[in-house]
């Protein structure tokens, strides 16, 4: 029997991204993979394990959790927590013996003060990468010096290490912007006061879409997310870059409603039947995260068709208008997010109608979504 929901993610997709994007880096660069948010609602301990596979050779999280939920999945490459970390979040990154970030000189006092490198797993230091605010605006300090300060406070410290400079692009996916430019001027002439004390300390900087935009971005290292998961960090198409998406999403039409002039589908009737037509009904809604704001705003790949969704997006069943002679019945699949023959729904289009950015859409899939991972069709 067809399952609900489901979003079906292809590991040898991410893994052609991830050799993709190395075979593009210049330098001498090494690539990092980012699955923060559950490898962006693809499944963080499978997407780290493809991209690994394909070349990546350090995987980037946001949160001590995730470090530790990929290090008791076996994982046991380099892990980069990239987030704010609280006391009792810092332990368990050091646990987990992954890599940290600091841009203030009391939380490199902290770390001293508990220990930190010294208790690390296998005896080795705690390797802390430092960040410089070059315009983002949100995590690392603005002050250069302030971050040159924790950077030789991290080098001066015993049972720490420093590991990387690193930064972050605010409108690296905005072409033609100067901003970015900008950016990375101020990094690379921080990074070159720096190594005058500290030589051939690694450097980065990239995310997705400066990775694909300016190999002057490239440094030591990249930090791809969207781009392994074959999203297109422009938010237009992935094959212009050669990216495969490794997510399908697909529900099945439960039942078919025969639905006559002036009769409605969904809460608020905000779908009404102007001719005779026949509607399946998918079970999928906001509750799984295919959200409330594509009602009647979104199509669906049914029978080979491509059909437009109508009525209300509840919380566990959408409406799609199959016409007055239905391509598909009950039990046939609906796919959301996919390709099917000539049809194609990519996570871009489906952003698009919603205002916002294509990892928004995968990394909003919920729980309830059941992950089956297979390889090119076969099972993973």
């Amino acid at each position: 029997m067809p399952v609900r929901a489901v979003a079906a993610v292809n590991l040898a997709a991410i893994e052609r991204n991830c050799a993709r994007l190395r075979g593009a880096l210049t330098g001498g660069a090494r690539l990092g993979a980012v699955v923060k948010a559950n490898g962006y609602g693809h499944g963080a301990v499978e997407s780290a394990r493809a991209a690994l596979a394909g070349g990546a050779e350090l995987v980037c999280v946001a949160a001590a959790r995730e470090a530790r939920e990929l290090r008791d999945a076996g994982i046991d490459d380099p892990i980069l927590v990239m987030g704010a970390l609280s006391s009792s979040e810092t332990d368990v990154a050091v646990a987990a013996g992954a890599e940290i970030v600091a841009w203030r000189e009391a939380f490199v006092a902290r770390l001293a003060a508990s220990g930190a490198g010294v208790s690390a797993p296998g005896g080795g230091p705690l390797r802390v990468h430092v960040k410089l605010d070059t315009g983002m605006g949100r995590l690392g300090t603005r002050d250069p010096d302030e971050a040159r300060r924790v950077v030789d406070g991290v080098a001066a410290t015993d049972g720490l290490e420093l590991a990387g400079l690193m930064t972050h692009l605010a409108t690296a996916d905005e072409r033609g912007d100067a901003f970015f430019g900008e950016q990375l001027e101020r990094f690379a002439a921080w990074v070159q006061v720096v190594r005058a004390d500290h030589p051939g300390v690694p450097a980065h900087a990239a995310n997705s879409a400066a990775t694909l935009r300016d190999p002057a971005s490239h440094f030591d290292l990249v930090r791809c997310g969207v781009a392994i998961y074959g999203l297109d960090p422009f938010q237009a198409d992935p094959a212009a870059h050669d990216l495969e998406p490794a997510l399908e999403l697909r529900s099945y039409v439960a039942d078919l409603k025969p639905c006559a002039p002036g009769e409605s589908a969904g809460y608020g009737r905000r779908f009404v039947a102007e001719a005779d037509t026949v509607l399946g009904v998918l079970p999928i809604g906001y509750g799984d995260g295919w959200r409330r704001a594509l009602t009647n705003a979104a199509d669906a790949i049914v029978g080979g068709e491509r059909r437009p969704l109508v009525g209300t997006v509840s919380m566990d069943n959408v409406a799609v208008d199959l016409g007055p002679a239905p391509a598909a019945g009950p039990g046939d699949e609906a796919v959301l997010i996919g390709e099917r023959g000539s049809e194609r729904i990519l996570a871009e289009e489906v952003a698009r109608r919603l205002g916002t950015i294509n990892y928004e859409v995968t990394t909003g899939l919920l729980a309830r979504v059941e992950r089956v991972y297979h390889r090119d069709g076969e099972p993973a």
